[in-house]
């Protein structure tokens, strides 16, 4: 079995921020796994692999910080960066004014304005859509809660609101892009429903409804 390489330079300029226990619990049930899998079932071993890797990918995103932006002049400043990341990512499912942001980084809302498009290279407003996609992905990833119950905890209107927007970004429908990832092992009673109970490794092999 051909495994995906992890190339020293996807880190390059990563955080030293602790990844949260819930990932990190997620990615050693995937990988167990696939390890499990890997004489008997081999396209289940590759599909965890797969799913581990996504969720890697989504965790190294979460946390990069480009040295490079953090030198432009008029940028805002680390500590700014890390507490705005941290306000966006724990209010996801509530309405984020860039008022709100511009208090969190201590700066009026003007100049808040211009240093994050210096920092990150794109609007608030943008970047808040793209961390509410990333949440969203994690989720589809690893647990069965509904479509419509992930657009609501990540922030989106409603379903509908969730789906156009993350056509927008992934050329798919989330229902199929799930499917996609997901389609591998069949449904059993273990794997029906959500919320505390869910297993990564479980929720991870169910088909998406």
């Amino acid at each position: 079995m051909s495994m995906i390489p992890i190339r020293s330079a996807e880190f390059d300029g990563a955080d030293c921020a602790p990844m949260a226990p819930g990932l990190a619990a997620s990615l050693v049930q995937l990988l167990d796994s696939a390890q499990r899998s890997l004489d008997a079932d081999r396209e289940t071993a590759k599909a965890s692999i797969a799913r581990a890797w996504s969720l890697l990918r989504i965790e190294i995103d979460r946390t990069t910080v480009g040295a490079a932006q953090r030198s432009v002049p008029g940028a805002l400043a680390g500590w700014q960066e890390h507490r705005v990341k941290a306000y966006v990512d724990t209010h996801l499912e509530d309405t984020i004014h860039i008022r709100d942001l511009a208090v969190v980084a201590q700066r009026s809302t003007a100049y808040f304005c211009r240093a994050f498009k210096r920092t990150f290279g794109e609007t608030p407003h943008a970047f808040v859509i793209g961390r509410r996609l990333r949440r969203a992905v994690e989720l589809m990833l690893t647990t069965d809660v509904a479509l419509s119950e992930i657009a609501v905890t990540c922030g989106f209107t409603d379903q509908a609101h969730f789906c156009k927007v993350f056509r927008q970004h992934h050329g798919q429908s989330p229902a199929v892009w799930r499917r996609e990832r997901r389609d591998i092992a069949p449904v059993t009673a273990a794997t029906r429903g959500a919320g505390a109970s869910w297993s990564p490794v479980r929720a991870a092999s169910r088909t998406a409804s």
